[in-house]
């Protein structure tokens, strides 16, 4: 039968894509811009099912995109803005080379410029999109602010995402959204709730770094140049519907409150503003003057399918949150110059409480150090000479677990010099059969109001009771083990003497049988585990090697749950230990 012969790899997966060398080509950019309009258009590479049908029969590797992301790159406006830009290039570099100094001027002064703000709405049509999105975003540009001027970055970039950074976290602060905060190697983790979405953001700390050599910037500054496009898009948003100004503006009371002339000692006009703003000292100006009105009652009605039990769990959700945005309210904090001035001063401030530091440290000290009313002094210094009488001095991981925990937490731990207890993780959640650290249940017998310390000590004192007690019968049992084995001795010799008269005669003896009751729990228990088992058999092939993996999986969890708490228990025992040793040695 006639009919058009079937090529091969010229339908099916083979045509969906494209190779990047084949994609660049079409697209007649050099790989930097290529790679470069990738990220910011987020079109990245595919992995296909069948490689080798995709690659025409071979092996070798090859970077594919779907055929249709790059035809929908054909259109993109900032192809052209490139194109430009390597046609300015050239012109320049050779307006340099004749020291045509006038051409040069004129050609700086129409040099090509792209904006990203379509290609933001393009990629996030809704403002919920955009927040869902923020995470990396906020982390790239809380990074770029900690860089050092050096030719790695352009200034102007770390300038932006320093403004852009601060602005977020000021919003951050008015709106009080800051619910976790966590110190891990890498850097300090938060989490805010910005209009019902979690948004997880990194700080780094502020140590002076050296660049790796392992790290391609220009990458890394193409996302950057798209993030501070979205980010500013975001911040604008975010200041309207708290009806705050945008830029940002310190309120007028506040800026009264701020020396004038305090900037000139620590940075240039042009810079002393933002310095201000990122003491984070200082409440927003708003747009509009909010008036004081009483509070009103909302009526509440009740959603379709709700029950009176739903209703009040959510009040209560909704009291207890209200209660955590105002964690701090009312107390006055006070930062010694050693501890981490911002990170302190942005979590204090987003739960309603006051803070000041050295003047000498930072633009935005609102209050001296011999200021009576401040409440807390944070310090991180094994003690401190002059003490202020009616002021607690804690260490600085008291701020963040009492945060963590949602309430403020006992300060007997956290004075200067003692050891810190662990710093607590409020991303993990622990299910059921996990290992829960004793730590942690303190924390959660706390939060529900128990005292678990009154507890622990009397834990303790019957500890030292029993250790009392078992010196005293330690020595009571060696003078009873003496006893015991003439004692046995004499058993022996009586049980010899038995046996030689039982073989002599053996009465046969008739007993009265015992009625048995069986145990009806044990039974059902019985009966229970046969069912599963002949289900189990019953089962198929598939579904039984599911039930197994399942059930393997369940094991391990319990395993490690296990070896956690016995590593735990030998590490408390060894911490027992050696305070015994002390002890003994005080009183020796």
């Amino acid at each position: 039968m006639g009919g058009l012969e079937k090529k091969k790899y010229e339908r099916g997966a083979a045509t969906n894509y494209i190779t990047r060398n084949r994609a660049r080509k079409k697209l007649q950019l050099s790989l930097p811009d290529f790679r470069r309009l990738c990220i910011l258009k987020g079109i990245y590479p595919h992995e296909p099912k069948h490689k080798k049908k995709v690659n025409k029969g071979s092996t070798a590797p090859r970077t594919f995109y779907l055929l249709k992301d790059i035809k929908f790159l054909l259109h993109e406006p900032i192809v052209n803005k490139f194109r430009e830009y390597k046609v300015f290039v050239r012109k320049l570099r050779k307006a340099y080379g004749k020291s045509e100094w006038g051409t040069v001027e004129r050609l700086k002064d129409n040099k090509p410029t792209y904006k990203l703000d379509h290609i933001v709405k393009e990629r996030y049509p809704t403002f919920i999109d955009a927040l869902r999105d923020l995470d990396d975003a906020l982390s790239m540009c809380f990074l770029f602010s900690t860089f050092p001027r050096t030719g790695k970055c352009h200034v102007q970039t770390i300038q932006l995402c320093r403004r852009l950074a601060v602005e977020f976290q000021n919003y951050v602060i008015a709106s009080r959204s800051l619910r976790k905060v966590f110190l891990s190697i890498k850097g300090i983790y938060y989490q805010a709730e910005v209009l019902g979405q979690p948004i997880t953001w990194i700080t780094p700390y502020t140590f002076a770094h050296d660049h790796p050599t392992d790290v391609d910037y220009r990458v890394m500054a193409t996302f950057t140049e798209f993030y501070t496009t979205l980010l500013g898009f975001v911040n604008f948003r975010l200041y309207q519907s708290l009806n705050l100004v945008y830029p940002p503006k310190i309120d007028s009371q506040a800026e009264d409150e701020l020396k004038p002339a305090e900037g000139k000692d620590y940075a240039m006009d042009s810079e002393s503003y933002l310095e201000k703003l990122s003491g984070l000292s200082a409440s927003l100006a708003r747009a509009v003057a909010p008036t004081h009105e009483d509070e009103v009652e909302m009526d509440e009605f009740p959603v379709e399918g709700e029950t009176a039990e739903l209703m009040d769990a959510k009040k209560k959700e909704q009291e207890a949150l209200e209660k955590h945005k105002k964690l701090f309210e009312g107390l006055r904090f006070f930062l010694n110059r050693e501890v981490p001035r911002e990170p302190l001063a942005f979590v204090i401030r987003c739960f309603g409480g006051q803070v000041s530091w050295d003047k000498s440290l930072c633009i935005g000290a609102t209050y001296e150090a011999t200021d009576p009313s401040i409440t807390h002094h944070i310090i991180d210094r094994p003690r401190l000479d002059k003490q202020v009488v009616g002021r607690y001095y804690l260490q600085p991981q008291w701020v963040f677990d009492s945060v963590n925990a949602k309430l403020c937490l006992p300060v007997a731990d956290y004075f200067p010099g003692v050891l810190l207890p662990p710093h607590l993780s409020p991303f993990v959640t622990e299910k059921e059969g996990d290992y829960i650290p004793p730590e942690k249940l303190k924390l959660l017998a706390l939060q529900r109001g128990e005292n678990p310390d009154e507890e622990s000590e009397e834990e303790e004192e019957e500890e030292e009771e029993d250790e009392g007690d078992n010196d005293k019968e330690e020595e009571e049992e060696e003078d009873e083990s003496e006893k015991e084995e003439e004692m046995k001795l004499q058993k022996m010799e009586e049980q010899k003497t038995q046996s030689t008269q039982v073989n002599k005669a053996l009465p046969v003896k008739v007993t009265a049988g015992k009625v048995r009751v069986e145990d009806k729990q044990r039974l059902e228990q019985e009966q229970q585990s046969e069912e599963k088992r002949l289900a189990i058999m019953m089962m198929k092939k598939r579904e039984k090697y599911l039930y197994k993996k399942i059930m393997f999986g369940k094991k391990r969890k319990i395993r490690e749950a296990n070896k956690l708490a016995e590593k735990r228990k030998a590490h408390d025992a060894a911490l027992k230990e050696q305070k015994k040793k002390n002890k003994k040695a005080r009183q020796a």
